[in-house]
């Protein structure tokens, strides 16, 4: 499979994984059809849509409208499916890939854009974090990312490793890769000994 090819086959998956769960929470909110369609497309591609702001860039759905396929389907899923109980372990794995995607996506995006190491770190966090605070913001749930699961955490570890792994000059394979194993590996763990920051 040709590198092109593999990248947007994960920006489909990553879609996809942040859209079913938005649509989740829409249905377990008790949103319509319309709301749920909205806060799907809003967890998936706000994201994205901030950071191609921030570089001067036409937000990446008007370039590539074959992402709302993704949204479309995990719509389109949830719908038919009703199910309307708590995000389940597979959906939070789900979304802990779309994470690591989004957020290596936004730092290399902005590393080839020639942002500096500080921006590199802020682009990839706002890519990965965005989505999903703006859905838990209109679906009127206290947002995860500001009291559980260290998700801005393992974002913002796994944007450090892409930066500094960038400005030593390592492949930008080997910097997606082993930024995405921090980010999956920090929240997985996390996760899994309920582990988060400190509180006042």
């Amino acid at each position: 499979m040709q590198i092109d090819s593999l990248v947007t086959a994960l920006d489909l998956i990553a879609t996809f994984a942040f859209a079913i769960v938005g649509a989740r929470i829409a249905a377990s909110k008790g949103l319509d059809y319309g709301g749920i369609a909205l806060i799907a497309a809003v967890a998936s591609i706000a994201g994205g849509t901030l950071r191609n702001l921030f570089m001067g860039e036409r937000p990446p759905w008007i370039l590539h409208s074959w992402l709302f396929a993704s949204i479309a389907l995990a719509v389109l899923i949830t719908v038919i499916a009703k199910e309307k109980k708590p995000v389940g372990r597979f959906l939070l794995a789900l979304d802990t890939f779309g994470l690591a995607v989004a957020t290596v996506s936004s730092a290399n995006f902005a590393a080839t854009n020639g942002a500096n190491f500080i921006s590199i770190v802020a682009l990839g966090l706002i890519g990965g974090v965005t989505g999903g605070l703006l859905r838990d913001v209109l679906c009127q749930v206290e947002p995860v990312l500001l009291h559980r699961e260290t998700i801005g955490t393992s974002c913002f570890a796994g944007a450090l490793v892409y930066a500094g792994l960038d400005r030593l000059d390592i492949s930008q394979g080997i910097a997606a890769v082993a930024a995405g194993f921090v980010i999956v590996l920090v929240r997985e763990i996390s996760i899994k000994f309920d582990w988060h920051l400190p509180k006042i």
